[in-house]
């Protein structure tokens, strides 16, 4: 039986096209209201605000977050190659800024190690380019620290022209200057893709690339760290391979190894990873995460400033760190022009860590956020900041889970965070100047833990899927080896392959009947099913399209055993020779049989089946390479005298067989090629017989 299907109304696509311009176009009072509490969610919570339920944990978590993110920007400006006050800068604003304008109550905004290093990576290159000494450590400011003129500050300071900036211009204004039009154009790539709706585009980031990802960045970080870990000066390489000689070089020099740093770097790693597992494995019982961090940082500041480590052992310190603000600076245009190809990957990463951990927040505590405004949420804590010497930021998964652990409701304790923030930089940035620059890299290094710990799952991953496991190492191998960048890009087009390979060689199958009963299944796969007398059933698990076209026939012809173009040419070879013979006055064959035996020799034996169906349940769409290929196995079966019938199609896969004219003009024989379930089909057959 074949069912009626209903009848669409048609659509005029063009009514429909003005009708939502007319309805975005239109300007009333009650949509602007709408637009801007959609713009700024904050207006539409901070009034429901629950102050006695919600002030405790936000206040708690806040704070914690506010003393956790010190230290941490202070160290990762080492990966930004940048001076630690711009990532206090960073941490401030985008705490702010997402506060107004992110839909996540939970997630965490502000400096992020992978960020970080990319932007690091490209701040290096254009100095190189620019011609600065990579190396070129600026001895520490005197006087009040100010950063107004960074040619005091900085011993290589030119008067020169670089990408169209005509001033004098040291190092650290050049290299705040590429990080902040990188970031500003990474902002206006997010919020482009905002507008246009272009969020789809994380979709073609797999759990395993980002994971793959997130692991040859972290050996990448670690890779950068260890030269402050040990106090050596070697070249911060550039380019690709960066970390096969990044440690070429660290064995070359390891000789030149700073003691101080040695004992320091080894004291603080002891200290971090033990207080790190001790606060796992007793979180339950602790109401909050254990300052480590903060700890280490003011017990080594002491030291080394009572000690005077710099002065006596030579080990390399963060030095002055200037308070309060500077004035906002647009960034400049030619700069932008340089980094706009290195700021898509930062936008696209950036973004995809910020609406994943969204996500999974929302998930665990049961609400929902927009995807959309997720976008411009990052996109604007990137644009902004960019005025006020600030680089780019993301959601960072550990601080985001110290969030929720200690009792976080709303963004409030964004607000919290930022205060703290505020508080060193206006008054306590200065005594974080003999801070050795090997506690920074050891705060690092014990922050990639969880990242390196993905080593571990690899063994599970594979159990549980072998191709997204090479997937992983595929996009951490290229991550590391060559560069993050590449090494994303690597991942994409690669778990994309993948995709493609699948469909291109997809698991086919010949069918067997479940004893008693009308379903079928894999006679490869299961035990006691009946294969059904004349009738052959082929399952194909993927969608047919030009690219597994050859895939699909010759998977058929092997398991029917019969390629039904070589039978059509052996026939014609046999009938040709009947026809000499025939013509000689002959009446035995060239095999000595005689006409009557001929004919049953024209019927080979392997041909044991009068009927093909083909399981349509997995094929999902057609392409018109597709349809094709169906009728050409109908039409090459149908000369052998095997009626081909398809079972199990889809509404789309059935538009697409009649577009293509498959059931002929007037779909007149449809009902006796098509059926809604593999036994109607193997029914027909047998009555058919």
């Amino acid at each position: 039986f074949l069912m009626e299907r209903k009848t669409r109304a048609k659509i005029n696509r063009k009514e429909v096209m003005l009708a939502k311009l007319r309805k975005s176009c239109s300007c009333t009072p009650k949509k602007l209201k709408n637009f801007v509490m959609d713009f700024f969610p904050v207006l539409r919570w901070l009034p429901k605000y629950h102050c006695k339920e919600y002030i405790w944990g936000d206040v708690m978590s806040g704070l914690v977050i506010g003393i956790i993110l010190v230290p941490q920007a202070i160290a990762y400006s080492l990966l930004a190659g940048l001076k630690p006050i711009y990532s206090l800068y960073t941490s401030f604003f985008a705490n702010i800024i997402y506060f107004l304008m992110g839909t996540s109550r939970h997630v965490s905004v502000g400096i992020f190690s992978l960020i970080s290093l990319m932007v690091g990576q490209v701040v290096d290159r254009e100095l190189l380019l620019a011609g600065f000494d990579l190396n070129d450590d600026a001895p520490p400011a005197l006087g009040d620290g100010s950063l107004q003129n960074d040619s005091q500050t900085n011993p290589t300071a030119f008067n020169l022209t670089i990408a169209g900036m005509n001033a004098e211009c040291g190092k650290e204004c050049y290299a705040i200057g590429i990080a902040t039009a990188l970031t500003f154009v990474a902002g206006v790539y997010q919020v482009l893709m905002g507008i246009f709706r272009l969020g789809f585009v994380s979709m073609y980031l797999s759990e395993s690339v980002l994971d793959g990802f997130a692991t040859g960045a972290s050996l990448t970080i670690l890779t950068a760290q260890v030269k402050y870990l040990i106090g050596i000066k070697i070249p911060r390489s550039q380019g690709h391979g960066m970390l096969v000689i990044t440690w070429i070089n660290i064995f070359r020099n390891i000789s030149q190894a700073n003691l101080c740093d040695v004992i320091t770097s080894a004291i603080c790693i002891v200290v971090l990873v033990t207080a790190k597992e001790l606060g796992d494995r007793y979180k339950h019982k602790l109401k909050f995460p254990l300052p480590t961090e903060l700890v280490v940082i003011v017990v080594a500041t002491l030291v080394s400033h009572y000690g005077k480590l710099n002065e006596v052992y030579a080990s390399s310190v963060s030095g002055a760190i200037p308070t309060g603000f500077i004035p906002p600076k647009v960034p400049h245009f030619n700069l932008m022009l340089r980094v706009a190809v290195d700021a898509l990957p930062l936008a696209i990463v950036s973004f995809v860590f910020t609406v994943s951990l969204s996500e999974m927040c929302a998930k665990k505590y049961a609400y929902t956020i927009r995807a959309n405004q997720e976008m411009f949420a990052v996109g604007f804590c990137n644009i902004i900041p960019s005025f006020f010497h600030s680089f780019a930021t993301s959601a960072a998964l550990a601080k985001t889970l110290v969030k929720t652990s200690t009792g976080c409701q709303t963004q409030v304790s964004g607000v919290i965070s930022a205060m703290v923030v505020l508080l060193v930089l206006l008054f306590l940035a200065p005594l974080f100047y003999s801070l050795q620059k090997c506690v920074l890299a050891c705060i690092i290094i014990v922050s990639l833990r969880g990242a390196l710990r993905k080593f571990h799952d690899v063994p599970a991953r594979y159990h549980v899927n072998k191709v997204d496991t090479l997937v992983w190492v595929v996009t951490m191998s290229a991550s590391a080896l060559i560069s993050t960048e590449i090494g994303l890009l690597v991942g994409i087009v690669f778990s994309m392959l993948c995709i493609i390979v699948r469909t291109q060689r997809p698991r086919t199958a010949l069918l067997g009947q479940i004893q008693d009963t009308s379903f079928y299944e894999d006679d490869l796969e299961y035990e006691n099913l009946s294969s059904v007398p004349k009738v052959k059933i082929f399952r194909f698990e993927a969608p047919l399209y030009y690219a597994n076209r050859n895939y699909f026939l010759k998977s058929l012809y092997r398991l029917t055993n019969l390629d039904p173009n070589l039978e059509a040419a052996r026939r014609k070879k046999y009938e040709k020779k009947e026809k000499q013979h025939l013509k000689k006055g002959d009446h035995t064959t060239a095999n000595g049989l005689g006409i009557g035996e001929t004919t049953l020799q024209l019927v080979p034996k392997q041909i044991d089946f009068q009927a093909l169906v083909v399981d349509c349940s997995s094929i999902s769409f057609l392409d018109t390479t597709g349809v094709n290929t169906l009728k050409e196995i109908l039409k090459d079966y149908k000369d052998l005298n095997i009626s081909v019938l398809l079972a199990c199609c889809t509404p789309s896969v059935i538009d697409s067989l009649k577009r293509g004219g498959y059931f002929g003009k007037d779909f007149g024989s449809m009902q006796e090629m098509l059926f809604y379930s593999i036994h109607n089909a193997v029914q027909f057959a047998k009555d058919q017989k």
